[in-house]
């Protein structure tokens, strides 16, 4: 197992083999994993997802990977990063399809966009977006501060007064779309489905 070996989580929640093949294209090998046990050995840990947040719980605690991965991030450090619902899961609570806790890893609740935020926009909220970020570091290093990243989602992370690097979008109300925060990492957006700005962005998040 190299240095840069990375973990992408299997709870049958979201196309994983495209989040694989992005690390694969990088020249890094990139596991899936489902046994709890496996995950403390790896450096890197990346949650992808799709679909509802309370589901994804529930799919993590039944095969004990809730309390893997929270362990493996404030015990040892290893770097994470979520991906989508993966990112809304590290959130402290979320009302799709019921209220649920997520992981707790960062304060932030998830809610669904409301009517008065859309606007004219539809949800859910599907395509190439601009992306502004507070800094060009870190996770965001070699990215221009306003860039396109690819989205598709109904429910968004709230602000909530997010630390360190982040980026924000605009769908007719702004929204957390990316965070960096210590070794703890989201994107609300796709970046295997991004791109070249997606795979900078993974390239940056082992170099962190």
């Amino acid at each position: 197992m190299s240095d840069y070996s990375v973990a992408v989580i299997d709870y049958d929640m979201g196309n994983v083999w495209s989040v694989i093949s992005a690390f694969k294209f990088l020249g890094v090998e990139a596991d899936l994993v489902g046994d709890p046990k496996s995950i403390a050995k790896y450096k890197f840990i990346v949650l992808p997802g799709v679909g509802s947040f309370r589901k994804g719980m529930e799919a993590l605690k039944e095969r004990r990977l809730d309390d893997a991965i929270y362990n493996a991030v404030k015990d040892k450090n290893t770097k994470l990063l979520g991906i989508c619902l993966g990112m809304q899961l590290l959130g402290s609570h979320g009302s799709e399809d019921g209220d649920a806790d997520g992981l707790g890893l960062v304060d932030n609740k998830v809610e669904r966009f409301t009517s008065e935020e859309l606007g004219q926009n539809k949800i859910p909220h599907v395509g190439f977006n601009p992306v502004e970020f507070n800094e060009t570091e870190g996770l965001f290093k070699d990215i221009q501060k306003k860039s396109d990243f690819y989205f598709t989602h109904s429910y968004r992370m709230m602000f909530d007064g997010m630390e360190g690097r982040y980026g924000l979008c605009q769908y007719g109300a702004s929204f957390l779309a990316s965070f960096e925060l210590d070794n703890i990492c989201g994107t609300q957006f796709h970046p295997e489905k991004s791109q070249s700005n997606g795979l900078v962005l993974l390239k940056n998040f082992l170099e962190l």
